[in-house]
């Protein structure tokens, strides 16, 4: 799924620059990230934000695709690991070709 690559692609971006135009490429303009730490990240900016924080506290850790668990309609869900630190299992939701909604569980 490569729209989920980019999507974890973002994560590890650690130029904002780079960082933001991919999010513009990757996230509609209204989208929503939720995880047990944020209840609602609205926007792009909101998302960028919150990943160059996430960057401070992980270090050089990268996000890599683990499984995808299943595809069907305008959602996927799919298990990710950080480093070797974490896994967790995130759910997307498509508008078209970009991701409206993220729905993070770790």
């Amino acid at each position: 799924m490569k729209l989920v690559e980019q999507y974890l692609e973002i994560w590890n971006e650690r130029d904002a620059a780079r960082r933001e135009a991919a999010i513009e490429e990757v996230m509609t303009e209204d989208s929503v990230y939720s995880d047990p730490d944020y209840a609602g990240i609205e926007g792009h900016a909101a998302l960028s934000e919150a990943i160059g924080k996430a960057h401070e506290k992980f270090g050089d850790l990268r996000f890599r695709l683990g499984e995808v668990i299943g595809a069907h309609h305008d959602t996927a869900l799919f298990t990710w690991h950080l480093g070797d630190v974490a896994t967790g299992y995130d759910m997307v939701e498509f508008a078209g070709d970009r991701i409206r909604r993220v729905v993070g569980y770790f």
